[in-house]
């Protein structure tokens, strides 16, 4: 099962994040290399990200170490500026990127992104400068320590009677339907995010609830966590502030959306782990 957004091959070289000196050394080695982004879409060439040469000037502070390649570091340099949703040339590139390629560009959009949404320190609002080979910020007025932060998200599929509760949001391309999604809050178990949402979305009240699969989703940064369970029954109350439409759909009927068929729906595309969970139900 290949699951959009992992895969990836760098090594994250721990050990170059607690050491300074090796970051910087890192970075001026011949070999190194700098991911081609802009504004935070990749370039690319047949399926695969285009690097480039570290400039002589760079500056550590500048740049986080992605990882190390048959011993060559990788690299991509701090923007300042946050990430602005989704073109439709981002789409595409999506699509053409191979898996592993795919979770390289995943971890260096989420964390250069952090980086330009998380300048000041939470505690007492001082500027933090980065630190730990880009992956944290640290405050120098108050010695504060801030990680890039990673946001839990439920994504399910309830079933019932062999048929599987799809839902629509406003913001979806016309006909496509997706599984239910929402964010952990504190103090709360994946089952029951899952429980809860289902039930504050559609009304469906589940349980038997079992993990499918998780995925990084870098927009900006989240993890998805792919399951399913069991409805009591099929009864639908709709949120209509979050969802436009619900429906349970066969399993005929999802294998001949994922084939192509949107006479009835449109499904995700193949990178998001909704298309992977449809995918795996309908097996």
């Amino acid at each position: 099962m290949t699951i959009g957004f992992t895969g990836g091959r760098l090594d994250r070289a721990d050990p170059l994040r607690h050491d300074p000196e090796g970051f910087a050394a890192a970075l001026v080695d011949p070999a190194a290399r700098l991911l081609v982004l802009n504004d935070y879409q990749p370039e690319m060439a047949e399926g695969r990200l285009v690097w480039t040469h570290i400039a002589p000037d760079a500056v550590p502070e500048d740049h986080v170490l992605l990882g190390i390649e048959d011993g060559t570091p990788h690299f991509a340099r701090l923007t300042g500026q946050p990430a602005v949703g989704r073109s439709f040339e981002m789409i595409a590139a999506l699509h053409a990127l191979a898996a592993g390629e795919a979770a390289t560009y995943a971890a260096a959009r989420s964390v250069v992104d952090w980086h330009a949404r998380h300048r000041f320190c939470a505690r007492c609002g001082a500027e933090t400068v980065p630190f730990r080979a880009g992956w944290g910020r640290q405050c120098p007025a108050c010695g504060t320590e801030h990680f890039p932060r990673v946001d839990p998200v439920v994504i399910m599929i309830a079933e019932h009677g062999g048929r599987a509760l799809l839902g629509r949001q406003p913001a979806f391309p016309p006909g496509r339907y997706s599984a239910l999604a929402g964010f952990l809050e504190p103090g709360e178990s994946i089952e029951e995010a899952v429980a809860r949402e289902l039930f504050e979305e559609a009304g469906v009240r589940v349980e038997n609830i079992r993990y499918i699969a998780s995925q990084p989703w870098p927009f900006p940064s989240s993890l998805m966590i792919a399951c399913v369970a069991e409805a009591v029954d099929d009864r639908l109350t709709i949120d209509t502030t979050e969802l436009e439409d619900a429906i349970w759909v066969s399993r005929d009927e999802v294998r001949a959306a994922l084939a192509g068929d949107t006479s009835r729906f449109g499904v995700p595309p193949a990178y998001a782990i909704a298309h992977t969970l449809l995918e795996t139900w309908a097996r």
